[in-house]
């Protein structure tokens, strides 16, 4: 099969779909490999690592998308390279469609396959981690006075307290945000519904200035809070929230929201999703840190997780077309979004209220 690996043109972004490593093993399974020029050098990689990897180096994103039957990214379509898409596609990246209706028109208008890749990770998205990491980072230098914080230091010093962070969330992203917070001898309460997650948590950082509470205990952390970090998956159907627009009045003026899952109107009902160019916008009188690529800030490492990660589905789908490789791979068939102009992920099709025809009767009938 022909996969290009298309250069990422949101702002701000340098991953890159496939590490040279990962090239050179689709390579010698029979595959031609295409990378547009650039598309690895913030991630650390240059043109000369690809061409040794032997992949064919092509100038843009015109020539990108015409060489390859499959396009290999890490985030979204953008609407400039809608006009590149064409029906043999098979998109292989990270595509939310859920909530962008643009492109999901777009994808079943060209009638083209996608495989939406957040879908598809069955113990977690490598970058997960990486984005409750930075996420904390980030949300700690808010905390300082010149960027409006309450100017208490991440760590206790001359009797003054730590920063006090609470972190919603204790999967593979709270541990992410855990992580850095605790490293940084933070007081830290890590809130979930489940009694595992918490017990385990508070077993792991049972030396640190740490305790693990049901997420039903929130409003008793919120008036003295410097720092919330939400790490909720929000499920994209419901319209509660665990914190509402009226629970900021709560908040002291100069805390902060780090919303690292960044589900708009999701767990944080005021949570916009926001790009590293203008990363803060206030509502309600509290700054709000809502960038949705976090883990583009730290593309070297990140794109080397998520090259990985991806590696045997995208080998799978070059091997055997994609419906054999969904049959064969119910974890690759879970992000599974379109072909031939049919709709096959339902949350998409729910929260759009648009016709859709579920997963397992496509995958029987064709």
């Amino acid at each position: 099969m022909k996969i290009s690996v298309a250069k990422e043109i949101k702002a701000q972004e340098g991953r890159v779909g496939l590490m040279p490593r990962e090239v050179r093993a689709l390579v010698d399974g029979g595959h031609e490999l295409f990378l547009e020029t650039g598309a690895g050098v913030l991630s650390g990689a240059g043109d000369d690592d690809y061409t040794a990897a032997g992949a064919s180096i092509v100038p843009g994103p015109a020539e990108t998308y015409a060489a390859g039957e499959m396009i290999v990214k890490v985030k979204e379509i953008m609407p400039d390279e809608y006009e590149h898409l064409v029906a043999r596609h098979i998109l292989f990246t990270n595509l939310h469609s859920a909530l962008n209706r643009e492109l999901t028109d777009k994808m079943l208008e060209v009638g083209l396959s996608a495989i939406s890749a957040e879908n598809t990770h069955e113990k977690g998205s490598p970058n997960c981690p990486l984005a409750g990491e930075i996420g904390a980072l980030e949300g700690v230098r808010l905390c300082l006075a010149p960027h409006g914080g309450t100017g208490r230091h991440f760590m206790p010093h001359f009797g003054a307290p730590a920063l006090k962070a609470v972190v919603l969330g204790l999967g593979m992203v709270g541990q992410g945000a855990l992580r850095t917070l605790i490293g940084l001898r933070a007081s830290v309460v890590g809130l979930d519904i489940s009694e595992r997650a918490r017990f385990h948590t508070q077993l792991q950082y049972s030396d640190a200035d740490f305790r693990a509470a049901d997420i039903s205990t929130l409003p008793d952390h919120l008036a003295d809070a410097d720092l919330i970090v939400n790490c909720v998956l929000w499920p994209k159907h419901r319209d509660d929230h665990l914190i509402g627009r009226a629970m900021l009045k709560t908040l002291k003026p100069t805390a902060v929201i780090a919303d690292i899952s960044c589900d708009t109107a999701g767990a944080i009902e005021t949570t916009r999703a926001t790009t590293w160019a203008d990363p803060v916008y206030v509502e309600e009188g509290i700054r709000h840190l809502c960038v949705d690529n976090l883990p583009g800030a730290a593309p070297v490492t990140a794109s080397a997780g998520y090259s990985q990660a991806i590696l045997p589905f995208v080998k799978l789908i070059a091997d055997n077309g994609i419906m054999d490789a969904c049959r064969a791979a119910p974890w690759l068939a879970k992000g599974l979004t379109c072909r031939d102009g049919v709709l096959l992920l339902d949350e998409t099709g729910r929260l759009q209220d648009r016709p859709y025809t579920p997963l397992e009767k496509y995958l029987a009938a064709d």
